[in-house]
C-alpha cells in the first residue's frame, strides 16, 4: 500500500563546533564546509543547510575532490 511518504536518504557528517568571540562557528571536517551562529544550535543548525545546498548544488566531481572519508576526532595532552 503506498502512503505517500517519500523517504529521503541522509548521511551522517562529522561537525565540530566551537566558540569565536560572540558566537559558534561550526565545521564540517568531510567536506570542508563551515558556518557560524550566535548560539550552538544556530550554529549546527546552519551548518546543515550550508551542507544541504553544498550538495544540492556541487557538481559530483567537486563533491569528490572535496570528500574526506577518514575524520578522526580526539584529544591529545600535552606538558604546559
Amino acid at each position: 500500500m503506498y502512503t505517500g511518504v517519500v523517504h529521503q536518504a541522509t548521511r551522517r557528517l562529522t561537525a565540530i563546533i566551537e566558540r569565536e568571540d560572540d558566537g559558534f562557528v561550526a565545521l564540517c571536517p568531510e567536506f570542508d564546509v563551515a558556518s557560524q551562529g550566535a548560539s550552538i544550535e544556530e550554529a549546527r543548525a546552519n551548518l546543515v543547510e550550508a551542507l544541504t545546498l553544498f550538495f544540492e548544488t556541487a557538481a559530483d566531481q567537486e563533491i569528490d575532490d572535496r570528500s574526506s572519508s577518514e575524520v578522526f576526532v580526539t584529544q591529545v595532552e600535552i606538558p604546559v
